[in-house]
């Protein structure tokens, strides 16, 4: 069988691999079509930090994580920007947290099977389906570094969004936060309220800012062109401050 010149170079370049390192590679060019330049970016974006722990100069991807999910969080907002040009800001941002959330970052970590090459500390009590989507964070993290912001989005978009976000799903969705976030403080004995603290009008519309308070403190805030869109948008970014999505 005749390989071509892409393969031989591929086979030459994971020759000088170890066999866990062949894999990642193989990995990230069967899922991502993309060939890492400095691959420890990509076994540090899937060590978890219960591994990382236990062993000297083992970084943990919780950096990387961070810088991947505000990655992520462009990309996904760019692409609805050009995808509903005719949709508001209120729109938009509901979409988008649908989309970048925990469930559905751990729901395509597990697609593409990323268990199978996260390094963690087995017997413990971990959630699988967390590190998962974590880890996914990560990657798209390396590859930001690795490469460009222009070849990270490219990545994400095909073969992340195009490929495993059905928007059928997403725009039929309940996407009720205030509900949401009213539930959870039921549930905890917590009191939330909200606060309309703003009231004005530009060019005959009016845009209220609402805030939500707990205990006292004011966490997240919203605007909209009705009290019930800019509560719903403060009550979006207190899940997102406390981690509840």
């Amino acid at each position: 069988m005749k390989v071509s010149f892409f393969e031989k170079i591929k086979l030459l370049f994971l020759r000088k691999r170890s066999a866990d390192e062949h894999r990642l590679v193989i990995f990230l060019l069967t899922v991502f079509h993309y060939r890492p330049k400095n691959l420890q970016l990509f076994i540090d974006a899937l060590t978890h930090k219960s591994y990382s722990n236990t062993r000297e100069h083992v970084k943990s991807n919780e950096r990387l994580e961070f810088l991947g999910d505000t990655v992520i969080d462009l990309i996904v907002a760019e692409y609805l920007y050009e995808r509903f040009p005719s949709e508001d800001e209120g729109y938009l941002t509901r979409v988008k947290a649908k989309i970048v959330n925990r469930k559905m970052l751990a729901y395509i970590g597990g697609e593409i099977k990323l268990a199978e090459y996260i390094r963690y500390r087995r017997g413990r009590s971990i959630r699988i389906s967390t590190i998962e989507g974590n880890a996914l964070e990560a990657l798209i993290g390396a590859i930001y570094l690795d490469s460009n912001y222009e070849t990270a989005r490219d990545i994400f978009e095909k073969y992340i969004i195009k490929k495993y976000i059905n928007f059928k799903d997403v725009l039929s969705q309940e996407m009720d936060f205030k509900s949401t976030l009213l539930i959870w403080g039921q549930k905890n004995k917590i009191e939330i309220e909200f606060h309309i603290t703003d009231e004005a009008v530009k060019e005959n519309n009016f845009t209220y800012t609402a805030v939500a308070v707990i205990k006292g403190k004011e966490w997240g805030m919203g605007k909209g062109n009705s009290k019930k869109e800019a509560e719903q948008q403060a009550s979006n970014e207190t899940m997102t401050l406390l981690g509840l999505h």
